[in-house]
């Protein structure tokens, strides 16, 4: 009897381990042998990554897997694109729905456990958005209330450094900007890479220059020994493209902070 349940502990053990996220997601050997890495983004984020009038993919994070394409792979076409909604993004690399993730992803510790991550190609932080007409050009200037996300993580910090601005907690951007046009708040404090899109889709809003906080953003990998290779070839072109100020570059050229 007990060498019967050994028996069938292994054979549960193996399906598990068949079927188990973490040895799903494509191998370096893999990827080379398809001609193509699949790379989940996100297309509806300006500047980072969006579909143009034309129905094209464009921003920072596109240019980044396309770079990533060209030096691993020979050819900046050598890739799928696969949007992702941020609810998404982890389960789509650990459920072997892409190679990797460059989706304006924070990495922190508990994400961690579950993924791993390149070196950091952006620092995002918080920033103000307020509407041109009010000739603001400090968040000292700020006299009226400002919209935050509810149970936004920079809340504590802005707080503590700006504690004469007055908080209004919102549900989403939208409700904020909604807000802001009926004159009920005076500016939106958000993901400064989310509001330098509002910026450049709306002309009549506009980014106070302090950023407050800092939050790294890299690429997610899966995890697991056997994706050592892909995650080494990954970081030895993030590295490469950090020593020619690719990134500076890049994200000037497309207007981020």
């Amino acid at each position: 009897m007990t060498i019967i349940k050994s028996f069938l502990f292994s054979i549960t053990l193996c399906l598990y381990l068949l079927s188990s996220p973490l040895v799903k997601s494509a191998e370096w050997e893999e990827i080379q042998a398809r001609g193509k890495i699949i790379v989940g983004v996100k297309d509806n984020l300006p500047p980072l990554g969006f579909t143009d009038q034309n129905g094209n993919l464009q921003g920072f994070e596109i240019d980044l897997a396309h770079k990533l394409a060209e030096e691993l792979l020979g050819d900046k076409q050598a890739i799928k694109f696969v949007p992702l909604l941020n609810q998404d993004r982890l389960n789509a690399v650990i459920e072997d729905d892409v190679d990797i993730a460059i989706a304006s992803i924070t990495f922190n510790s508990s994400r961690q456990r579950l993924v791993d991550f390149s070196d950091i190609y952006y620092f995002s932080g918080t920033g103000i958005i307020v509407k041109k007409n009010q000739f603001l050009s400090n968040i000292r200037d700020i006299s009226g209330k400002i919209g935050i996300l509810n149970n936004s993580r920079a809340i504590a910090e802005i707080q503590y450094q700006f504690p004469q601005l007055s908080l209004q907690g919102v549900s989403s951007y939208q409700e904020a900007l909604e807000l802001m046009e009926k004159g009920e708040m005076q500016g939106f404090a958000g993901d400064v890479m989310v509001l330098t899109g509002i910026t450049q889709q709306t002309s009549n809003y506009q980014l106070l220059p302090q950023i407050i906080g800092a939050y790294p953003i890299a690429i997610a990998l899966p995890k697991g020994r056997q994706y050592q290779s892909l995650r080494n070839q990954v970081n030895q072109v993030m590295r490469k493209l950090r020593q020619e100020d690719w990134f500076k570059e890049k994200a000037k050229f497309w207007g981020l902070p």
